[in-house]
């Protein structure tokens, strides 16, 4: 796995990544259970179920991590249970160095973005090969929001959902407005108002934001979490994310 996933983050910074995936075998797709987590409604919701059958999905999502918490986190497996309805299936999985950390228990920070864009590309192929999907989604809780929008710059999806989009870096810098401008499929950020890496006196200033379907939640923070003084609650923003990025996507 490491020597192939080095051969596809070689080939992103070539600009040759569309032709990399497609050179894969079959052999280089294999599904492995144990490294995705799997919900759709028809298992009850269950995260442990990795039995769907390829004939049982019609719209595949695929739901990524943001950078300090993994596909487990109560957040993700929230979003999962309410995203997997009918014939959606929901798909998580761990980054490189989540799956590292899994291993030894130790903290590492995120790998650099052509090592995630390479290995959410794999990922992506070995699950549209399993599942067939007729439509792919991708949703992304912070870094996976942005990669998640990179990734759609090269390979053709339906649309993308940033949950929680982080436009500032904390260290300093421009925004991180490019990989919005750049993707190529239908975007939608679901953000909340006091959001520290993009809040909402800010966020709608900027022109490119004109492409996005762009959805508040009240008094949200970086998680959603509201300030009690807020009158709403983080349980009613999770509700009202997850119908909002329903909607998008299409799901009854």
């Amino acid at each position: 796995m490491s020597c192939l996933l080095d051969n596809l983050k070689q080939a992103y910074l070539d600009g040759e990544l569309t032709a990399a995936i497609a050179a894969l075998s079959f052999e280089d797709l294999t599904f492995d259970a144990e490294q995705f987590v799997i919900t759709n409604d028809k298992a009850s919701n269950k995260d442990d179920d990795n039995n769907a059958r390829a004939s049982d999905c019609d719209t595949l999502i695929v739901l990524t991590h943001g950078a300090g918490a993994n596909m487990h986190h109560e957040f993700m497996t929230a979003m999962a249970n309410g995203l997997a309805s009918g014939n959606t299936v929901v798909a998580r999985f761990n980054f490189p160095y989540m799956r590292a950390n899994a291993i030894d228990g130790k903290r590492r920070p995120p790998d650099r973005a052509p090592k995630l864009i390479a290995d959410y590309a794999l990922q992506l192929t070995i699950l549209k090969q399993q599942f067939q999907p007729k439509r792919v989604f991708l949703v992304g809780k912070s870094m996976g929001g942005r990669m998640s929008a990179i990734l759609a710059e090269t390979v053709l999806v339906d649309g993308v959902v940033c949950l929680g989009y982080p436009f500032i870096p904390l260290n300093g810098g421009e925004p991180r407005l490019e990989p919005i401008e750049r993707c190529l499929a239908p975007i939608m950020v679901i953000q909340g108002e006091r959001d520290k890496f993009g809040h909402k006196g800010l966020v709608e200033t900027w022109p490119i934001m004109d492409k996005v379907q762009l959805q508040w939640l009240t008094d949200g923070d970086h998680s959603f979490k509201p300030r009690k003084s807020s009158g709403t609650t983080l349980e009613a923003n999770l509700e009202q994310a997850i119908a909002s990025a329903r909607q998008f996507i299409g799901i009854s």
